[in-house]
């Protein structure tokens, strides 16, 4: 078992097949397969082992597919870092991990510290050339050399993905091989990918949803991936139409842009399969994009701890505002947040995965690991939610974001949603504040999509919602930040927060 077996195994299917498009670049499952062996080759000439932690510090391009199959192929974890992270970030998460050596590009390689500060570190490779001491990856894609595939048994370590810090300082999740393979089969059967499929990724690579639930299952099908930086609103419009992309995915926050746009329907044509996750899909976004476009959005569930795949919204029995039923060989209950017993239908509590593609556990941190995997494997995800009779899970908040009003319990996603029903409201985040009286006070930031006033969102709240919800504090801004896969980063909007650009 290895995971870089994807690539090889749809070479020898699919050799002269096109695996890759980015920009005017083309590159057949052959020359991946290739290329990356060669690139292993080199890397295993630099002292790279079984078991050695190498970091990827990348964006979106081929030189990350490369990168990514040439480490895992070696037997080597493959730990990819952000590429949003700046010079202490890296120095954080590369001290963490004891990575060796730090493949990243020529634009990218100012934001990594110096030498001194990272003792582990023996080399760098720069994509896009390089100076100094770094070594240019684009010498290390050349050369006779390559290496066969390592086999590796389920248990062995496959990656390390630092979780986003939305709720605090990131962690190392630890991903297994097992994990992996068993996340993306079950990917490709729940998508229904075929090898006649392209499938548009502007979603970071760096990230569980990109690198796993995309690339890798793109690759096991023998499908095609049209990778993009980002996205860019007119490029992947262009890029779909152009690349007749027949599969979709994003973010809700992507969906709701597209929407708002009103774009043509011909535009996106050639989509058989729109998929979300990573945040919560509004229930009415949902249901107005199907009726404009006469195909649902399927949603799922997951998060970086569980490979990220654990539930789905399925195609033949869509519920709008659900994430779906656990996946094949994964388990879910809900528990009560003070005594950890388990809830029947409808019943509010934190949401728990236990199956094989829950992560190893977080990097050489055992307490942090045993504060969310319990002693009989259940990972307590931190979601707020709840199942209903049928066995539908339906995701309400993040245990840390609920607000306690006055003793009230308040979902501020709940209060979001409606929000967000206002026609000149565009977006909206809501947090709990310090009060002298009540605990906490909601206090709900606001992006105006026209004229309106504070008043005239209180009183709409007002009308939509119990009293105990309605927002004490109404502030506009001018955008929500969010994280790479659009989760609203309601830690930088709370008092104390540092200031944002």
């Amino acid at each position: 078992m290895n995971i870089a077996e994807y690539l090889s195994q749809s070479a020898q299917r699919y050799p002269e097949k096109t695996a890759l498009i980015f920009a005017e670049q083309r590159w057949s499952y052959r020359q991946l397969y290739e290329k990356s062996r060669i690139l292993a080759a080199r890397l295993r000439e630099l002292g790279v082992r079984r078991g050695d932690r190498v970091a990827i510090y990348m964006p979106n391009s081929p030189e990350f597919v490369l990168s990514y199959y040439a480490v895992e192929g070696l037997g080597a974890v493959a730990v990819t870092l952000s590429a949003l992270l700046k010079r202490r970030e890296i120095a954080e998460e590369i001290t963490d991990c004891g990575a060796r050596l730090l493949i990243t590009t020529r634009e990218l390689v100012e934001h990594v510290p110096d030498a001194t500060e990272l003792p582990h570190l023996q080399h760098i490779i720069t994509a896009g050339g390089a100076e100094g001491q770094h070594i240019p990856l684009e010498s290390l894609l050349d050369g006779a050399e390559r290496v066969e595939w390592i086999s590796l048994s389920p248990d062995d370590e496959a990656a390390i993905l630092y979780t986003s810090g939305t709720t605090g300082y990131p962690k190392g999740a630890v991903l297994t091989h097992g994990n992996v393979t068993s996340n993306v089969a079950a990917t490709v059967r729940y998508t229904g990918m075929t090898s006649d499929d392209r499938l548009m990724c502007f979603l970071p690579l760096f990230h569980c949803f990109g690198q796993n639930f995309i690339m890798n299952a793109c690759f096991a099908a023998g499908a095609t991936l049209v990778l993009h930086p980002k996205f860019e609103f007119d490029e992947i419009l262009h890029a779909v139409h152009h690349h007749e992309v027949t599969m979709f995915f994003a973010v809700p926050t992507i969906y709701k842009r597209l929407y708002d746009a009103n774009v043509p329907r011909e535009m996106l044509q050639s989509i058989r399969y729109y998929f979300t996750a990573a945040a919560k899909m509004p229930k009415e976004l949902a249901l107005d994009w199907k009726s404009r476009y006469g195909m649902p959005i399927y949603e799922g569930y997951g998060l970086t701890e569980c490979s990220p795949f654990a539930c789905y919204n399925h195609a033949t029995q869509w519920v709008a505002g659900s994430v779906g039923t656990p996946i094949e060989g994964v388990d879910m209950k809900v528990v009560d947040l003070q005594t950890g017993e388990s809830l029947g239908p409808h019943q509010l509590g934190e949401m728990c995965i236990k199956g094989p593609n829950v992560m190893k556990g977080y990097w050489n941190a055992p307490e942090a690991t045993a504060r969310v995997i319990d002693g009989e494997g259940w990972l307590h995800t931190g979601d707020v939610g709840y199942m209903d009779e049928r066995g539908y899970f339906f995701i309400v908040d993040r245990v840390k974001d609920m607000i306690n009003p006055g003793g009230f319990t308040v979902s501020p996603s709940e209060i979001e949603d409606i929000l967000c029903l206002h026609p000149h409201i565009a977006d909206a985040c809501v947090v709990g504040v310090p009060h002298e009286d009540l605990g906490e006070a909601i206090m709900a930031y606001v992006v105006p999509r026209g004229a309106v006033t504070e008043q005239e969102v209180l009183d709409f709240c007002r009308r939509e919602m119990a009293k105990h919800k309605v927002p004490h504090f109404v502030k506009f801004v001018p955008s929500i930040p969010v994280s790479p896969t659009g989760k609203k980063l309601r830690r930088l909007l709370k008092p104390g927060a540092p200031d944002r650009d």
